[in-house]
């Protein structure tokens, strides 16, 4: 008969710490890449409404300007900006949504009332109350929103 040689001390222990290095990286190392896969893996596919606020806040036939923040992520990188939009509606149910830059140079634009024009200081251009080309060179009107009314809060699709 043969015998198996009997494992001594220092071979034993040996194994043991591989055994239990490895049971360390394994508990380590899958969160790990779980960690920095995850956020690539995220859908990004949905639609965004915003939430501007509420429509008692918008006089009838006047634009409103609305103001929030919009916090996106895409993988590691977090963006975080203010979006600014006017709300004009004239009869209280349809509701209009354009942006506040201009297309022309992307400066801010303002409503000026006793002129019923959005002005841009940038090149003197002017925009009528649908947001069209009034005056100036912008290239095309200012750019429009779709717009979600729901439970007498206004929202946007995108922003």
């Amino acid at each position: 008969m043969s015998e198996q040689p009997a494992v001594n001390r220092k071979d034993f222990l040996g194994l043991a710490t591989w055994a239990v290095g490895g049971l360390i990286s394994l508990a380590m190392g899958i969160p790990a890449i779980a960690y920095i896969v995850g956020p690539a893996l995220q859908d990004s596919s949905t639609e965004d409404w915003v939430r501007l606020g509420s429509t008692a806040k918008v006089e009838l036939g006047i634009p409103t300007l609305f103001k929030t923040k919009i916090v996106r992520q895409t993988g590691w990188i977090v963006d975080e900006r203010e979006l600014s939009v006017y709300i004009l509606s004239d009869n209280g149910r349809d509701y209009q949504a354009m942006s506040n830059i201009c297309t022309h140079l992307g400066c801010r634009v303002r409503w000026v009332s006793d002129q019923e024009q959005f002005y841009c200081p940038c090149h003197n251009a002017a925009f009528d109350k649908d947001g069209e080309v009034a005056d100036g060179p912008p290239p095309r009107p200012l750019d429009q929103f779709e717009v979600r009314v729901e439970n007498d809060q206004i929202f946007i699709l995108g922003g």
